[in-house]
């Protein structure tokens, strides 16, 4: 796919879920939806001013865009590496999560953990993040327009990480990042592309940890991550 494409496929999709533009430091005014660019040997192109993970935390930190702010401890913005090949997303931060300021930790972050070490890699080696950074009330599923508010942030934050693959974690990441309606009992282990970046939906680990007799689809799902990821670094 060349970069053109992959441009004008991110930039209809950032219209169909609302996102009018993304900012982008050290450019003046609000730049077009398609400012996110394209995808260069199945990797996002960096933005002009080569924007950073830090750029970002920064700007969240004064976050006000919904109400969820009024309700959190901090923010909870991502972990692991800037440079990773592998990228996750989950749904929103819990109660610990919120304590922490840090994604996917207690016990589904520890089954995630477990998960990532079957593909021979740590939970510093790739990177974390969620739709939403701040945590909905009774951890319920975000509602769309909080969703909406956080998705330019994430978006921001996968053009920073380039990452080579994406594994949405649950039905609600799915259908956030991707404008879908599906279910993940039927969605996982089928491959997606989001500005040019392969996605791959699997299950939450908090599902799993409910759900044990579903846990082998979850390993064929990582399975064939690792299989993608055995070959050189793109870009």
């Amino acid at each position: 796919m060349n970069r053109a494409v992959s441009r004008r496929m991110l930039a209809a999709w950032l219209r169909e879920v609302g996102v009018d533009y993304i900012h982008v430091p050290g450019r003046r005014g609000a730049p077009p939806a398609s400012a996110p660019g394209g995808a260069a040997h199945g990797r996002p192109t960096p933005s002009v001013g080569s924007e950073t993970l830090e750029d970002i935390r920064e700007e969240l930190a004064r976050c006000r865009g919904c109400p969820l702010c009024s309700g959190r401890s901090t923010i909870v913005f991502g972990v692991g590496n800037p440079r990773a090949r592998l990228m996750f997303v989950g749904e929103g931060p819990g109660a610990e999560e919120d304590r922490r300021g840090e994604p996917f930790v207690g016990a589904a972050g520890k089954r995630l953990d477990q998960w990532i070490a079957r593909i021979g890699l740590r939970r510093e080696d790739v990177y974390i993040a969620n739709i939403v950074k701040c945590r909905p009330p009774e951890n319920r599923v975000p509602f769309p327009d909080e969703a909406k508010a956080c998705l330019p942030y994430l978006m921001r934050q996968i053009q920073a990480i380039r990452p080579e693959i994406l594994c949405t974690l649950g039905a609600t990441a799915l259908n956030f990042l991707l404008g879908a309606e599906e279910r993940i009992t039927r969605a996982r282990g089928r491959w997606r592309e989001l500005g040019g970046i392969p996605v791959l939906p699997t299950y939450h680990p908090a599902f799993i940890l409910r759900n044990a007799a579903r846990e082998p689809e979850v390993f064929a799902d990582f399975e064939s991550i690792s299989r993608r990821l055995s070959g050189p670094p793109n870009g």
